[in-house]
């Protein structure tokens, strides 16, 4: 089984069509160390995941916190439980936004949400320099360095 970028799910290069299956996987899944796997009480089976499990479709913001849907339908609030993060790649500097789903798995926030979610960005001190992120829960998560901004 295949996790692809796009949170498609594939069995044997075929996607996994029907959405209640999806989400029926997406209930069993692990992430012990850098592997993934479908655990069930009678059998742990290795799958590969391209980025992350899940994908972060769309987010609201209700109150002081950001609340993210996925792709199985998980709903989670940014906050010091679910951290957003954001890797920039090094030769490109393209972000890649995360948000913590549960134990040990993420969502890859997708362009349209992470476009949306810049929008509601402050600039803000963080460990000693300013930096361009966002509120959530009553936490602060870092985007960018505000000096790499034009």
């Amino acid at each position: 089984m295949v996790i692809k970028r796009d949170g498609t799910w594939f069995y044997q290069g075929t996607p996994i069509g029907r959405p209640g299956l999806v989400k029926l996987f997406s209930s069993i899944i692990r992430k012990d160390g850098e592997d993934y796997f479908l655990v069930t009480p009678v059998e742990k089976v290795g799958i590969t995941v391209e980025d992350a499990p899940f994908v972060a479709i769309d987010f609201d913001r209700v109150g002081d916190g950001l609340v993210f849907r996925t792709n199985v339908e998980d709903e989670v609030t940014a906050g010091p439980e679910h951290p957003i993060r954001v890797v920039r790649d090094a030769k490109t500097g393209e972000p890649s936004p995360y948000v913590l789903v549960r134990a040990n798995l993420e969502a890859l926030i997708d362009r349209k949400s992470f476009y949306r979610l810049v929008e509601e960005g402050e600039h803000a001190a963080h460990e000693g320099a300013d930096w361009f992120g966002v509120r959530s829960g009553g936490a602060f998560f870092p985007i960018i360095p505000s000096a790499e901004l034009p």
